[in-house]
């Protein structure tokens, strides 16, 4: 399973969604999506754009977690 670490990074940097769609230039939708984690697919240039807009790492807003651990 892959969790979408969004919430945090929002969290950590006291941003709100409407601002990341904002400098990102994504859909407020799309940012729901993914902060709710009820996305399916994520565009590489998304990811590019919100590590830039955090200066993170993908890790940073990706994470992998093993089917064993997540149930």
């Amino acid at each position: 399973m892959i969790k979408i670490k969004l919430s945090d990074l929002l969290g950590k940097n006291k941003m709100t969604q409407k601002a990341l769609a904002d400098i990102t230039r994504i859909r407020p939708a799309t940012i729901s999506k993914m902060y709710y984690e009820e996305t399916k697919r994520i565009d590489i240039d998304q990811l590019n754009r919100i590590c830039q807009a955090f200066n993170c790492e993908i890790s940073e807003l990706l994470e992998y977690i093993p089917k064993d651990k997540a149930e």
